[in-house]
């Protein structure tokens, strides 16, 4: 596969990616592709579908996860042992984690993808980085 080229596994009612600068529409192509900075350190990559997005079929978009759900992000990324010695740990940090979400992932600043969808199948969306 060339480099400008990769298949996005992404839900098939989601939204058609907004212009660049246009509001976020929760379409979640940019956060299926990288993670922001924030999801680097929770999903520890640098490549790939970010660990904290989450798709919402009451609004059907997809959502930061550490915006949204921070307890149930933590309780996934921090290690089970971890959790067992400090119970009120994931609760604890839960609103710091919102914090640096809404700054992370420039809440109200509008999309800053450049990716191009080129088409829907079944389930599946091609983006091309151009």
């Amino acid at each position: 596969m060339s480099k400008n080229h990769q298949v996005i596994h992404i839900h098939r009612n989601a939204a058609q990616k907004p212009l660049p600068g246009a509001p976020c529409n929760g379409c979640g192509l940019c956060c299926l592709l990288e993670p922001c900075p924030l999801g680097v350190i929770l999903s520890r990559r640098r490549r790939g579908a970010c660990v904290a997005v989450r798709w919402h079929d009451d609004v059907q978009q997809y959502r930061c996860g550490a915006l949204c759900e921070p307890v149930a992000v933590l309780q996934r990324v921090l290690p089970a042992r971890l959790q067992r010695l400090s119970p009120g740990l994931t609760a604890g940090l839960a609103p710091i984690l919102a914090r640096w979400a809404r700054r992370w992932i420039a809440v109200g600043q509008g999309c800053d993808s450049s990716l191009q969808s080129t088409g829907l199948a079944e389930s599946l969306t091609d983006a091309r980085i151009q």
